[in-house]
């Protein structure tokens, strides 16, 4: 599935507030949906590029041979998921902001990790 397909699929995700699809080597989206006054993907998404790039690192470091699936940013009244692209020809990730309160992270997640094996970049 494209990029804006999956974006769009993304946002079925019960309780889904916004998403964007991020380029790991530069930090800069790819495609971005939902969001708003409150919720700045583009800021957020490049953020989060220096936490993915960080545990990769101190994986290294570690000299632990196994890369990272998914990451969960616990808020008080939301969660981000970061999920990176499980091809190891592809340096994105999808970025997921979800109501705390409306969403079902088991769930989530779930869905996430189906729409990441499908996209293609």
């Amino acid at each position: 599935m494209d990029i804006e397909t999956a974006l769009k699929e993304i946002m079925t995700i019960e309780g889904a507030l916004g998403a964007a699809l991020v380029d790991l080597e530069t930090g800069m989206c790819l495609g971005t949906i939902g969001g708003g006054d409150d919720l700045d993907l583009e800021l957020a998404a490049a953020g989060s590029t220096e936490v993915v790039r960080a545990k990769a690192q101190t994986l290294v470091a570690l000299g632990m041979d196994d890369q990272v699936e998914d990451m969960l940013i616990s808020l008080s009244r939301q969660y981000h998921i970061i999920r990176q692209a499980s091809r190891s020809s592809v340096t994105v990730f999808l970025y997921l902001v979800l109501d705390r309160e409306r969403a079902n992270l088991a769930l989530a997640r779930h869905h996430l990790r189906r729409i990441e094996g499908e996209l293609v970049v």
